[in-house]
């Protein structure tokens, strides 16, 4: 093996038929042109040969033409496909949050009041406290100012 084939190697069976084709179509043009025939005969001989291969050659490329336009149909396809699905997932996943927030909004909204409603009856608490303490601190302060 020399460099190039190290570094190029044949990685398919096309590669190999199309060399095959090649070659063989090279071969018929060496054996005509070989061949013992007149000129006129060999002229017709090898317009034929090109007229087939010709044809041959226009078979393959709308086949070609054909299995690209398939592929080219099934890529677009999925590509969509994967757009629709990659979309959905986008839009479950901001509803989900928006869901989540809306969820954690009440929650702080509840908390919030209760400790709202907490701080109402601490302070209530508060205010009787420091009016039975000022209550007491005038009867006493009475009370004593009497016994004076």
């Amino acid at each position: 093996m020399n460099e190039a084939e190290k570094e190029y190697p044949v990685h398919s069976s096309a590669t190999f038929t199309k060399g095959l084709v090649i070659g063989a179509l090279l071969g018929a043009a060496a054996a005509l042109l070989c061949a013992p025939k007149p000129g006129r005969e060999l002229r017709s001989d090898l317009s034929e040969k090109i007229s087939v291969a010709t044809d041959k050659t226009k078979d393959l490329a709308a086949v070609a033409y054909d299995k690209g336009s398939d592929l080219a149909k099934t890529a677009v396809s999925k590509t969509t496909d994967l757009a629709k699905t990659v979309s959905d997932g986008a839009s479950s996943i901001v509803s989900s949050l928006k869901e989540a927030s809306s969820d954690v909004t009440e929650d702080v909204k509840k908390e919030a009041k209760e400790v709202s409603e907490k701080t109402e009856d601490t302070v209530k608490d508060l205010k009787d406290e420091a009016k039975k303490t000022a209550d007491e601190t005038k009867r006493e302060l009475g009370s004593s100012s009497n016994s004076l």
